[in-house]
């Protein structure tokens, strides 16, 4: 196993559109989404973990979800869980991770992962991530793994490269924010979009020279804390300063302004699991398109719905079509598949009661 490989594990995102099962105190990446018998952020690190020693893998993650992080991933110290004292996007995250990451290791190549994504093709994504490691040892390159598009999705973002390259590994012409349908369906027809599933990988020299040139009010704060990382002082410094640094994605901050940006069209299966909809594409169902998840079940005359329980609770389900029923403690969602992106709204509804 190469000790110049890295990960930056993302875990800190809340996943809303997946309440009641995720909230803000337990997000989603805690959960066994899929009723598989392990959690999502397990999942992720063991796919990681492939390629990656173990020690090498940080996680970057709210405090509040440290106790979490340390007691789903046994094989993860504490010093390599990076904690957010203010939440601020990607960007200042991803640089103090890759700053820290350079100091111990100046020939570090990395990869930045969301711990809340499916891979069923674990092998594949091996020898996905394999290629662009090679490529970002050799090359300056700021290098993303694009999904292939499977419909005229107008949820994601979309990478566009250049359509005459005929390399694997393709340079990107730019970055497309969410379209609309018509639009998405014809970056589809195009045949050179790709969806942004958030995965890049670059050597720290890289990054952090990007940063430098197009971020440097950002590289200047966090470069005045680099002779406190990977020491006793690494926390008081990010716990005084991390809240200065500007709100921004990386997408924003760095992607869309250099021109080193390069894309391997991935040639493994992935979900965001962003929403139950989502979800419902991923797991088991019967013959009427029904998914059940921890729960025992009687169905008649339903179609299309996903149901979950965490309790031993029988559910009894007829005439509905096409919604989402979950059960979850002291809260009950049945709700219309159709409006699943208004979950979100519906969370704040319910946490003002």
């Amino acid at each position: 196993m190469n000790k110049n490989y890295y990960a930056i594990l993302m875990a800190g995102g809340v996943g809303s559109r997946f309440w009641p099962v995720s909230t803000t105190e337990f997000p989603k990446q805690f959960h066994d989404m899929l009723g598989s018998g392990t959690t999502l952020i397990q999942k992720t690190f063991s796919r990681l973990s492939k390629l990656i020693p173990s020690g090498n893998i940080l996680i970057l993650t709210n405090e509040k979800y440290n106790d979490l992080v340390l007691e789903q991933l046994p094989l993860v110290k504490p010093e390599q869980v990076l904690l957010e004292p203010a939440m601020r996007n990607t960007a200042p995250c991803i640089l103090y991770a890759s700053l820290k990451i350079q100091k111990q290791n100046p020939n570090a190549v990395m990869v930045v992962a969301p711990s809340d994504h499916w891979i069923e093709d674990e092998d594949e994504f091996a020898r996905n991530l394999q290629k662009c490691f090679d490529f970002c040892q050799d090359n300056d390159a700021l290098m993303t793994l694009g999904i292939q598009p499977t419909f005229p999705n107008t949820g994601f973002g979309y990478i566009e490269f250049d359509k005459s390259d005929t390399n694997p590994i393709k340079k990107v012409n730019q970055f497309r924010e969410k379209p609309d349908y018509e639009t998405a369906k014809s970056f589809l027809e195009q045949g050179n979009f790709l969806w942004n599933g958030g995965i890049f990988i670059w050597s720290a020299k890289s990054i952090t020279a990007a940063f430098e040139k197009f971020q440097p009010q950002m590289n200047s704060l966090f470069q005045k804390g680099i002779e406190s990382y990977n020491t006793n002082k690494e926390q008081d410094f990010i716990t005084i300063n991390y809240a200065n640094a500007e709100n921004v994605s990386i997408d924003y901050a760095i992607m869309e302004n250099a021109k080193n940006v390069y894309v391997l069209p991935a040639t493994f299966d992935w979900n965001d699991l962003g929403t139950w909809g989502q979800l419902h594409e991923k797991i088991d169902k019967d013959e009427n398109n029904n998914g059940v998840i921890n729960a025992k079940v009687v169905i008649e005359n339903a179609s299309n719905n996903i149901i979950r329980s965490d309790a031993n609770k029988l559910i009894v389900v007829d005439g509905l079509h096409d919604y989402i029923i979950v059960d979850k403690e002291g809260i009950l969602l049945i709700y219309p598949k159709s409006k699943e992106q208004d979950i979100k709204r519906i969370t704040k509804l319910a946490n003002e009661l």
